[in-house]
């Protein structure tokens, strides 16, 4: 385990000890693939009360937080969830987009059958747990969301769009370094097959990467923000930051946004409007060329999100999830612009 000696004060985590890494391969015991391979209905489900790994959701407007649940709250735990259990859930989500809302009673029927007890509010839901995963889905509501839970000093997952603007999501971060509260964000994308390992140089240096993903719209987010964010963020997980500029192309069935690095590399994101619907791409690095994917669910998101709940340690940086945003931000302005290149310098 990454976190050894861990003790509880009113609820929250103290590190006294950091020594090794966890890995899927280290703690994938007989057990835990004997579990994970029984179907959901064999599955016996118990709420968690073990103080210092209790976790609440706020929103249960996202399939995210059902996903969630399930794999921490399943009797047969897989072992790399080291104990952490979704114990209470707030269900209120996005207030006015019919496609979130529309969910809620089912999904908060979902998770009470897997033993988590549904409350009122953030600030109910905060006196029971000793971490946050903020799910909603609609990002207007995460910076009035997350300051509620930064004020109570709860370590916080904000799922994808960590907001619906680049302002937003700057004052999120300026607001958790306020309270002193570890933070992060990301798409499952970031941890599927692959990514990881090219980061880690398996190919070399990145020279070049070209992703794809769905691209459908909500009006209330700016184009990319709602589903092209996926292929955005795993763009940049093989990228890395630096990108200066960005021009988008759009056609009925498609849209091309392409980056340019300050290093001169080129990236693109293709967002599939019709026609088959996957996640995907290639990077290309001095030493090889890569398949991005399959994309295998939500579980290696959610490995790295408890292993931030145990170091504090986000696993994504700041400065990189804020160039997301900024590119995708830019890409709405190229569009404004009828396609002319957008540099990222001039976004704020």
């Amino acid at each position: 385990m990454p976190s050894e000696d861990i003790k509880s004060d009113n609820g929250r985590l103290i590190k006294m000890k950091m020594k090794g890494k966890m890995t899927r391969r280290n703690f994938m015991g007989p057990m835990a693939l004997a579990g994970l391979s029984l179907p959901f209905s064999k599955l016996k489900f118990m709420p968690g009360k073990a103080e210092g790994k209790r976790i609440g959701i706020i929103g249960l407007d996202t399939s995210h937080s059902v996903a969630f649940t399930k794999s921490l709250n399943a009797n047969v735990q897989n072992p790399m969830y080291d104990g952490f259990r979704i114990v209470a859930a707030h269900p209120q989500g996005s207030k006015d987009i019919v496609s979130s809302t529309e969910r809620i009673p089912g999904y908060t029927e979902d998770v009470k059958k897997l033993g988590v007890e549904i409350v009122g509010s953030i600030q109910e839901l905060l006196k029971k747990v000793d971490f946050v995963l903020l799910e909603t889905n609609d990002g207007r509501l995460h910076l009035e969301q997350a300051i509620e839970v930064f004020k109570a000093g709860k370590t916080t997952f904000i799922d994808k769009p960590i907001a619906a603007s680049l302002a937003d999501a700057k004052a999120i971060f300026n607001e958790a370094e306020k309270y002193k509260v570890p933070i992060f964000s990301a798409s499952s994308l970031r941890f599927s097959t692959g990514m990881q390992e090219i980061r880690q140089g398996k190919i070399g240096p990145v020279v070049g990467a070209d992703t794809y993903s769905p691209m459908k719209f909500e009006k209330t987010h700016p184009d990319l923000f709602w589903y092209g964010i996926h292929g955005v963020e795993m763009l940049f997980t093989v990228m890395g930051t630096g990108c200066v500029s960005v021009q988008r192309t759009i056609s009925e069935d498609q849209e091309v946004c392409t980056g340019v690095w300050a290093d001169g590399r080129i990236g693109t994101f293709r967002g599939i409007k019709t026609g088959k619907q996957d996640y995907g791409g290639t990077a290309y690095g001095k030493t090889g060329i890569m398949h991005l994917g399959p994309y295998n669910g939500y579980d290696p998101l959610l490995v790295k999100i408890i292993d931030f709940f145990k170091t504090g340690i986000p696993p994504v940086e700041k400065a990189e999830t804020l160039e997301i945003f900024a590119f995708m931000e830019a890409a709405d302005k190229s569009k404004k612009k009828k396609g002319a290149r957008v540099k990222i310098a001039n976004i704020n």
